[in-house]
């Protein structure tokens, strides 16, 4: 079955990136976002791969590798990963392999990117929340 609007902006909403957007602006985020079908063993991002998709898990679970090694828990519904991709052309820092089937909502750069040209302000909100989670780690 299908997630409706607000299912989606709730999803989205949980994301660091987008967690002060307004519930309008949710909702153009959520109009880029499709969702899909996957099957278990399937790799959905890949340690030293440019990043060109961000992923959140509707339902099912992914495992979590660096170096050929599990890292971290399972994750599930409601877990993002990626989302960084859609700010910048860094390389993947791991690999997220499904462990069941997945249903994901899946944003890819190229439409992320043409939603900030469009509207700046979820542009501004999106480097504001990004200037907050790597303040800590700078000097």
């Amino acid at each position: 079955m299908k997630l409706g609007n607000n299912s989606k902006i709730d999803l989205i909403k949980g994301v660091p990136l987008f967690a002060d957007a307004s519930k309008a602006q949710l909702a153009e985020i959520a109009s880029i976002a499709d969702e899909v079908d996957l099957p278990a063993g399937r790799t959905l991002i890949k340690e030293g791969d440019s990043g060109r998709e961000f992923f959140i898990l509707i339902d099912g679970t992914a495992d979590v590798t660096q170096g050929g090694e599990k890292i971290g828990k399972v994750m599930g519904p409601g877990d993002f990963f990626g989302e960084i991709a859609l700010i910048a052309k860094a390389p993947r820092t791991a690999t997220i392999t499904t462990t069941s089937p997945v249903r994901a909502l899946v944003v890819t750069d190229r439409a992320f990117r043409q939603l900030l040209e469009k509207s700046p302000e979820i542009a501004v909100g999106v480097l504001t929340a990004l200037a907050e989670r790597l303040a800590p780690t700078s000097l």
